[in-house]
């Protein structure tokens, strides 16, 4: 089956117009994250990542990682993390190692993160550094944890590199969706996902409009943010 027939099963993907200077791709990303408290204010998170693409033929990446959060204060938690990205069939791009630093902050329904990656390429030994900057709302709709929420992230790549990094704000990536809650430690986010790649460097712009799915499961009871990654 298609990402398509997918895409086109939620109503989120009618907010999509297209365009013709670029190019389109219908996508389906997942992603499971597990919490495992180790201390009162202390938790990793163990994350698996898939996506999947009409125009790269199928499954094209894969992210595998974690991150180990501290918990400050109630409104702000201190994350530094590992993730191995892998690439398959039409996704040309190489198997990459990423480190990240971010700070999230909970003020009442807005939760924002501040992000910094680290990228090492196989195909270069220059260190592409990103900064991702996100914004989520969330709008509960009762009291048994049902939300609606939107997000907006952004891409800034400060520096360039030989094997492919281009110096300069790269992409744009929204969500809007549904926090499901399937338990009293899991929940789900289910959204339409549209991510803006601009073209640079001679490349086309790219638009995806993507489903997007994403289970949180928490071991223990830990009062932490929740941010689509």
């Amino acid at each position: 089956m298609r990402v398509r027939l997918l895409l086109y099963a939620t109503p989120f993907a009618l907010a999509a117009t297209p365009a013709q200077a670029q190019q389109q791709d219908e996508q389906l990303w997942l992603q499971v994250n597990t919490n495992v408290p180790i201390a009162e204010h202390v938790r990793v998170t163990v994350e698996q990542i898939a996506r999947f693409s009409d125009r790269q033929e199928g499954l094209y990446q894969t992210e595998f990682g974690g991150l180990l959060g501290y918990r400050a204060s109630k409104q702000i938690e201190l994350g530094f993390g590992y993730r191995w990205v892998g690439a398959h069939n039409g996704n040309n791009g190489a198997n990459e190692n990423r480190l990240r630093q971010q700070v999230v902050g909970t003020f009442g329904p807005i939760t924002t993160r501040f992000r910094v990656d680290e990228r090492f390429n196989p195909r270069g030994d220059e260190i592409g550094f990103r900064i991702r900057p996100l914004i989520r709302y969330n709008h509960a709709l009762g009291r048994k944890g049902l939300a609606l929420f939107v997000s907006h992230e952004s891409f800034v790549l400060p520096n360039s590199t030989t094997w492919g990094q281009r110096r300069g704000y790269e992409r744009m990536r929204n969500i809007v969706g549904l926090t499901v809650p399937l338990g009293r430690q899991v929940s789900s986010d289910i959204g339409y996902l549209n991510q803006y790649r601009l073209g640079r460097g001679g490349a086309r712009a790219q638009m995806d409009h993507a489903l997007s799915l994403q289970l949180t499961i928490n071991l223990r009871a830990f009062s932490g943010s929740h941010v689509q990654d």
